[in-house]
Formats: structure tokens, sequence, C-alpha cells
């Protein structure tokens, strides 16, 4: 009953609550980011959602746009500022989430949205994580969050959605801004951000090479399709 009814109604009682008692907060962290690091104050990206719909995911931009001379991105370690590090430190990037948690796209607690680029590299049982919607914060997020290994996050993810219940989902929540209060495992240890799924897959032999191009050419025919469909 609670999965399939209540889950939805705590989330829009939870998000709207927030996003009112947080506007003060999110006013101030739109004002410092422009400030900081100029517009747009959001950043946004296409994940996976329920049943791998796609969705716009919001975020507060937490680094720079600097490009190389070819017009490339540079690697997050280069655009990263200490203002970016101290947002994501705190988690208070992730805030914006709570607009998609009201609008539907993602729950409170859930297994992480990941990028698509991460979505066609999993196994037949993992994608099992996405038959639920995703959430802001999960059992994965409370048991070493980026500091565990893949295959750790995704059975986390599924032992959850064996387990979904409103009591589960208050203890997540709870042990969720314990550990945000810590500020641990934001990045994989010796990077700047997550390690991608299919890099961690590459760099520990689980894949060859050229399975690692075909999956990554899938992801961007996926990303294509979808922003043609929607005229972006």
């Amino acid at each position: 009953m609670y999965q399939k009814y209540g889950k939805r109604l705590f989330d829009i009682t939870a998000s709207a609550l927030a996003l009112v008692l947080l506007s003060p907060l999110l006013l101030w962290l739109a004002w410092k980011i422009k400030k900081n690091l100029g517009s747009p104050v959001l950043f946004s990206q296409i994940r996976p959602g329920k049943k791998n719909k796609l969705f716009r995911l919001y975020k507060f931009r937490s680094m720079t746009d600097a490009r190389d001379k070819q017009g490339n991105l540079l690697p997050d370690e280069m655009r990263m500022t200490d203002f970016g590090r101290k947002l994501r430190a705190t988690s208070l990037d992730e805030l914006p989430e709570l607009f998609n948690i009201l609008k539907g796209d993602m729950s409170l607690v859930g297994p992480r949205p990941q990028l698509v680029r991460d979505m066609v590299f999993f196994t037949e049982k993992e994608m099992h994580r996405q038959d639920v919607t995703p959430g802001l914060t999960g059992l994965a997020q409370i048991s070493g969050r980026n500091n565990i290994d893949w295959k750790e996050r995704f059975a986390y993810d599924l032992q959850y959605i064996q387990n979904i219940s409103l009591q589960e989902d208050l203890r997540i929540i709870w042990r969720t801004i314990f550990r945000v209060s810590q500020q641990k495992d934001i990045a994989t240890d010796g990077m700047e951000t997550s390690e991608d799924y299919g890099d961690w897959l590459l760099r520990n032999k689980l894949l060859t090479e050229s399975d690692y191009c075909q999956k990554q050419q899938a992801a961007n025919e996926i990303l294509r399709e979808w922003q043609e469909f929607h005229g972006v």
C-alpha cells in the first residue's frame, strides 16, 4: 500500500514543505553561485528514471565552463572550484532535485538516477533498479556513497527495492542527514567526482575496449534521439 500510494503522497508533502522552508537558503545559494561561478545557476543533465524514461535532473552548478582551445570542456578537476567543492561536500548542490521530486521524476528515497552512459552498461539484474522511481538519497548513499564500488552500490539498490516501506525510507533519510553532516564519501577516492560505471568496468578489465566504445555510442544515440524528440 505504501509503495503504491503512500510513497508518492509522502514525496509531494515532504518536497513541497522542504521547498517552502528552504526557499531563503535556495535564493541565497543561487546568488552565491552566480557571484562565484556566473550564469547559469542551475546545471541540468538527462538521466534515466523509472522504466528508463529519460528526464532532466536539476542541480546547483558547482563547476566552471572552462574549455580548451578546441572548445571541449576541461577535466572535472580543472573546472572544480573551492566554492564548488563546498557545495558538493555539504550536498547543497542537490537541493534543486526537490523540484524533480515534486514533479514526479524522482522520489525522496530510491536508487540514485545514474547517467545514460552508466545505464547502457547495466546487466539484466542491475536493470531492475530502474523498476522504481529514482531517489534523492538511497540505501547505497548511507552505506558508503561514492566510496564503495559500483557492484556494491547496485546490490544495495536492489536490496532496497525488495524492502520498500515508510519505516525504511524514514531511516534512510535520517541516516542521510547524519552522513551529509560528516561530509564523507562525496567523491571516489583520488577523483574530483564519482567515476562513471563504464570507466570503472574498463579500468577493472571487466569489459573490452571495443565493448566499451560500442556502449558509449549507444548512450550517445539514446541522448541524441531524446534531444531531437524534445527539440533541444
